[in-house]
């Protein structure tokens, strides 16, 4: 009995170190854990958020900024058309004052025109030819006005083409973002 006793004692101290090293080996191996949990932690950087909210999002702000956009294009139209028509009031101030400028200078006031009778004489006298120069000035004076005008329309249409794009970019640069 005492041989059995002595090998239940020994197998019990085997055992008994085998459970020792065990522990010892799992300490080490879960000494690290806290580490290695914080390291193996998911962090969650972006939302992601499903396709019908994305759209009812977009929607939402189109609905908000469609408006503004509208009134801000309202405005710039009215305002080009403003400017249109000062240029053109302008334009014919400058042909009115170079009409008078002209006529000035060749003896006619714009503001006192001769009597009608010595303008008919002169007219008898200079015949043909005075009845062309006149002719030919406001031809010229039409045609500078013609091409004054159409520089100006140019320039306009350019500047609402380059409002235009900018408008465009400034409103794709939102689109994309909402569309990638």
């Amino acid at each position: 009995m005492a041989s059995s006793l002595e090998g239940c004692v020994s197998a019990l101290r085997n055992s008994m170190q085998l459970l020792d090293s065990s522990i010892g080996i799992l300490d080490d191996g879960v000494n690290d854990f806290p580490r290695l949990a914080k390291v193996l932690q998911t962090a969650r950087h972006f939302e992601l958020i499903s396709e019908p909210d994305l759209q009812a999002a977009q929607s939402a702000l189109l609905s908000e900024i469609r408006p503004e956009v509208e009134n801000l294009l309202q405005r710039v139209s009215n305002h080009l058309d403003k400017l249109e028509r000062r240029e053109q009031s302008l334009v014919a101030k400058c042909d009115l004052n170079e009409g008078r400028l002209s006529r000035d200078s060749t003896g006619v006031s714009a503001f006192r025109p001769s009597s009608r009778s010595s303008q008919t004489r002169k007219a008898g006298e200079e015949g043909g030819k005075a009845i062309s120069a006149l002719q030919e000035l406001k031809y010229k004076q039409l045609r500078q006005k013609k091409q004054r005008l159409s520089y100006a329309v140019e320039t306009l249409e350019l500047q609402a083409k380059q409002r235009e794009r900018q408008l465009r970019m400034s409103m794709a640069a939102p689109q994309q973002f909402f569309d990638d």
